[in-house]
C-alpha cells in the first residue's frame, strides 16, 4: 500500500512542476479528493448509500470537488485544483489528469431510469480546465480536451478536441502528440486545421498591400504634374 502510495504522489509530481516533494502534493485537494472518493466507493459498492454520501459530502467541503460515490476510477487520477465534478456513472482510466471546473456530466435518459448517463475516459487522457464532457460516451484513449471545450461526441483515441461544441484537430495517428500537455490544450498547435488558411491569407494580404502601395506611387507623380499645370 505504501509502495502504492509513493508511485501515485510521482505520478502527480511527474505532471506537475510546482511541487518541490511529495510532502507537498499531500496537501493538494485533489490528491484528498480522490482519497475520499475511494473510501465512499468502496461504501456504495456495499450498498451503504448513505455514508457514502456522508464521506461525498465532507470531501466536497473540504476540497472544492465532487465526486459521486458510484464514480469509477482507475490509478494516478490527478485532478489539479477544484470545482470539477464527477457523475455517478463516469469510468475514469489510469493515468487520467483533469483541471480546474470540469464537469463530466451526466444526460436524462428519456425513459426516467439512471443507467448510464456519463462520460467513460479512456487512460491517459488529459481535461482541460473548464471543460465540459457530457453523456455516455467515450473518451478515447490518450485524448486532450482543450479548455473550455463542451464534448458531446465520441472522442477517438489520441484526438484534440477544442472549441464549443468541440471539434477535433484531426491530427493522424503518426502525428500524435505523446507527451504530457499541461491543461490538454497546446499552445503551439501545429495540429489545427486553420492555420494554413491564417498563413495563406496572410501572405494575400501582404501581396494586397504591395499592390496599392504600387499604385498609390504611381498615382503621386501625376497628380503632382497635374497640379503644376
Amino acid at each position: 500500500m505504501f509502495e502504492r502510495l509513493v508511485a501515485y504522489l510521482d505520478s502527480v509530481k511527474a505532471r506537475d512542476p510546482a511541487p518541490r516533494s511529495r510532502w507537498e502534493v499531500l496537501t493538494y485537494p485533489g490528491v484528498w479528493a480522490v482519497f475520499y472518493h475511494r473510501i465512499a466507493h468502496w461504501l456504495f459498492e456495499a450498498e451503504l448509500f448513505f455514508l457514502a454520501r456522508l464521506v461525498n459530502h465532507w470531501s466536497r467541503m473540504v476540497t472544492a470537488i465532487d465526486i459521486h460515490p458510484g464514480a469509477k476510477i482507475g490509478k494516478n487520477l490527478f485532478i489539479d485544483h477544484g470545482f470539477s465534478v464527477i457523475g455517478e456513472t463516469a469510468e475514469i482510466g489510469d493515468n487520467v489528469t483533469i483541471y480546474q471546473c470540469v464537469t463530466l456530466g451526466g444526460t436524462n435518459p428519456a425513459n426516467g431510469k439512471g443507467g448510464k448517463r456519463h462520460p467513460t475516459i479512456s487512460d491517459e487522457v488529459i481535461i482541460g480546465s473548464g471543460a465540459q464532457v457530457i453523456g455516455p460516451i467515450t473518451v478515447g484513449r490518450r485524448a486532450r480536451i482543450g479548455a473550455n471545450a463542451v464534448v458531446t461526441d465520441e472522442v477517438p483515441e489520441g484526438a484534440t478536441m477544442i472549441g464549443l461544441k468541440a471539434r477535433s484537430t484531426l491530427v493522424p495517428a503518426e502525428q500524435w502528440l505523446k507527451e504530457f500537455i499541461p491543461y490538454g490544450t497546446p499552445c503551439d498547435d501545429p495540429c489545427e486545421p486553420s492555420r494554413d488558411c491564417i498563413e495563406k491569407l496572410d501572405s494575400e494580404l501582404k501581396a494586397l498591400r504591395a499592390e496599392v502601395a504600387a499604385l498609390r506611387a504611381e498615382r503621386e507623380p501625376a497628380q503632382r504634374s497635374g497640379t503644376a499645370d
